[in-house]
């Protein structure tokens, strides 16, 4: 910038979660958690039971299934359990997934408004990818944050930092879009606006989350 020209306006960036924000995914974290309890001789937990386990990513979600079945969720055993997991879902992370209602369009109105976006979700960075993918939403997103990307999770605002970073946006000009508890506290740990989809896979009223709109 030359002397006396006016500054040029922070870079406006929107950074979504994932999982219960752009898609529901369940469907397929609840059938990788059936195939995987069947190998182990458990029968599979239901959809909604599953779905209370989503959000705080992968090795959580694995500890909480090992839990309800009555096997070891130790450390250890979460260790030696986890790479099979993610064996089974990431060969197909995104085969009953579906895209929300209206997703597409308001990403097309946003990018088309000049708006950068990225994702930032607990989800591995390569499953993110490949659903991003199969789905037809890579096209928007220039930047992803995946749960093993960096060595912190939301709701550590690590993540979210990281992906303003990448869409090379000022914190002051980015939104955090998300549909849970987490997410919501990850936008206030980053000093972040957060817009909150009220469809997701939030577990307390939608009064009793911290959002600027919804």
């Amino acid at each position: 910038m030359k002397p006396g020209e006016p500054a040029s306006a922070p870079r406006r960036a929107i950074i979504f979660d994932l999982d219960g924000t752009l898609v529901d995914s369940v469907p397929d974290i609840h059938a990788a958690a059936a195939a995987f309890l069947a190998e182990r001789g458990h029968a599979p937990l239901d959809l909604p039971t599953i779905t209370s386990f989503v959000g705080n990513g992968v090795p959580v979600l694995l500890e909480r299934v090992l839990r309800a079945v009555g096997e070891a969720h130790d450390p250890a055993s979460l260790a030696a359990a986890l790479p099979r997991f993610n064996e089974i879902y990431g060969a197909a992370p995104s085969a009953l997934s579906t895209v929300f209602p209206g997703v597409v369009e308001a990403l097309e109105t946003l990018a088309g408004a000049g708006h950068a976006l990225g994702v930032c979700t607990n989800k591995p960075e390569g499953p993110a990818r490949q659903m991003l993918a199969d789905l037809d939403l890579e096209r928007f997103i220039t930047a992803l944050t995946g749960g093993d990307s960096l060595p912190q999770r939301k709701p550590d605002p690590a993540p979210l930092h990281h992906t303003a970073g990448l869409l090379q946006a000022e914190l002051s000009a980015v939104i955090y879009v998300g549909d849970s508890e987490v997410d919501a506290e990850t936008a206030v740990n980053a000093g972040m606006p957060f817009a909150l989809f009220t469809e997701g896979y939030r577990k307390r009223p939608i009064s009793e989350i911290p959002h600027a709109v919804s």
